[in-house]
């Protein structure tokens, strides 16, 4: 969001697309995420093919109340529509879940969050799961609310982090009671005992990403000043052979906020991707320094429009609390719109309780407007997790939110006038095939849309599946995939407004 750069890609835009976005509920459940004080946070939403399709199905968490996984069962192009199924999920405790192929057989697996035991639960076709064996893997007995998941170069598994919040076991908690993070990387085959990753601030967003473009993923973790009070901060693992925290030599920037969730994405064209960190009152955009050498991030300006500090509707004018965040263009015009779930953790007097969820839409001079209201997913439910993919393959994003103590919301995209979009999945033989650390270049006219393939960030739950690019009036594009392994493709003419697969 660098204001030269924007001045410049606006100026280099096709002509604009003008579409007011438009959200119909649709039926989905009663389904609840509930709970004491353990429940507080979490409420992620899961969204992967697991009966291969190609529509995302849903799994949501319950807390107190057992997971429950939903089958899309939508028509293409048609309404959307899900129904509940069992498939080895329905346990309790579960705080979130992030889908990713662990064990690289082309069917998708699960890390499930848990007040308690994390496990790692295997896709065994038809959307049934089974626990992992024989991996090595220590679920624990925490009370993880966050995780993230990549790559390293050589190894046939993926390393897996998982962020711990509050250690319940401290008796003079639980403020300055935060449990430390713990890193699993792989053993050849299975996993070596876990890397305890501390200081630990109370996480609740990790986010493993090629910040820098520079073939490495590091971890990024938002944390919550709620409970560390002091002394902690916002936090970047380098992943060397031993991690090491970025610190003020790397050039890392002091950051302290309630820090809920992580969302990631090139919004100005230059390749690297700006962070978006929820938080109780304001938001935070963030862009590296123009010219750094190492993870300098930096505030955008307040008149970004990105902020979301206070409820636009409901008529409380108290702080909003922010939770999952996820970028994508939800009318298509080219440029990535916002979408923030808000609600009060419980009952916080100097936060608003009447929280409306943000549908903050991107335009071409890098700032932001809301329009959650007149989209109609300008929910007062207490939201935590969502998910934001095409669920009918249409080209248009569509929403599920679950809330705390309200039943589970499900929104169909109906916009009309939109652009053009193209829809892009990634595969590669062998191990990881998904393609975690990739980066999917689209190019059209004089810029060029970048999105980077990553498993964590949001707030307790995350989506695998393709990439959605919006495209507004361009009409013809090139497409070309940077692998993980940093080798990359030929550009690529694709044609528009279609799915496609790029297999390496």
């Amino acid at each position: 969001m660098r204001p030269r750069a924007l001045v410049l890609l606006s100026a280099l835009c096709a002509a604009p697309v003008a579409a007011d976005p438009l959200f119909s509920p649709r039926p989905i459940s009663d389904h609840v995420y509930d709970g004491g004080w353990e429940h507080f946070v979490g409420g992620g939403v899961a969204s992967f093919d697991c009966n291969g399709d190609t529509l995302p199905e849903l799994y949501a968490a319950g807390g107190e109340n057992p997971a429950q996984l939903f089958l899309n069962r939508s028509a293409p192009g048609g309404a959307i529509a899900f129904e509940p199924a069992e498939g080895g999920l329905a346990m309790t405790g579960v705080i979130g879940a992030y889908p990713l192929d662990i064990d690289s057989d082309g069917l998708m697996d699960l890390a499930v969050l848990r007040v308690g035991e994390n496990r790692l639960m295997r896709g065994v076709g038809g959307c049934h799961f089974v626990p992992f064996q024989g991996m090595g893997f220590d679920g624990g007995d925490r009370w993880t609310t966050a995780f993230s998941a990549t790559w390293e170069a050589g190894q046939v598994l993926p390393t897996l982090a998982f962020g711990n919040y509050v250690n319940r076991d401290d008796p003079e908690g639980p403020f300055e009671a935060c449990d430390a993070n713990h890193l699993y990387r792989p053993d050849g085959p299975a996993y070596a005992p876990a890397e305890v990753l501390e200081p630990g601030f109370c996480a609740l967003s990790m986010l493993f990403t090629d910040w820098g473009r520079r073939g490495r993923a590091d971890l990024r973790v938002s944390n919550d000043r709620h409970y560390y009070v002091r002394d902690g901060e916002e936090q970047m693992w380098a992943m060397d052979p031993r991690p090491r925290l970025y610190g003020a030599g790397d050039g890392w920037n002091r950051h302290m906020l309630w820090g809920m969730g992580i969302a990631s994405r090139d919004l100005d064209g230059d390749g690297l991707p700006e962070v978006y960190l929820t938080s109780m009152a304001d938001q935070r955009l963030q862009m590296l320094e123009p010219g750094a050498s190492g993870p300098s991030y930096r505030d955008a300006p307040f008149e970004s429009g990105a902020t979301a500090h206070r409820p636009y509707t409901g008529g409380d004018g108290r702080p909003s609390t922010g939770w999952h965040a996820v970028f994508g263009d939800v009318d298509n015009d080219g440029w990535d719109d916002l979408f923030v779930a808000k609600g009060n953790v419980e009952q916080m007097p100097g936060s608003a309780m009447d929280d409306p969820n943000n549908l903050l839409m991107g335009r071409s001079d890098g700032r932001f407007y809301e329009a959650g209201l007149e989209a109609g997913v300008a929910s007062l439910h207490r939201a935590r997790g969502a998910a934001l993919v095409d669920m009918n393959a249409d080209g248009l994003l569509d929403l599920a939110v679950l809330n705390r103590r309200a039943p589970l919301e499900l929104y169909q995209n109906v916009t009309e006038g939109g652009g053009n979009w193209l829809s892009v999945s990634v595969h590669q033989d062998g191990v990881n095939p998904d393609a975690v650390g990739a980066f999917v270049e689209l190019r059209a006219g004089d810029r060029v849309w970048t999105q980077e393939i990553t498993v964590g960030g949001g707030h307790a739950g995350g989506s695998a599946g393709p990439l959605h690019f919006g495209l507004g009036a361009m009409e013809q594009a090139e497409l070309r995939v940077i692998w993980p392994d940093g080798m990359a493709g030929d550009w690529q003419p694709v044609e528009l407004n279609q799915a496609i697969a790029v297999t390496r």
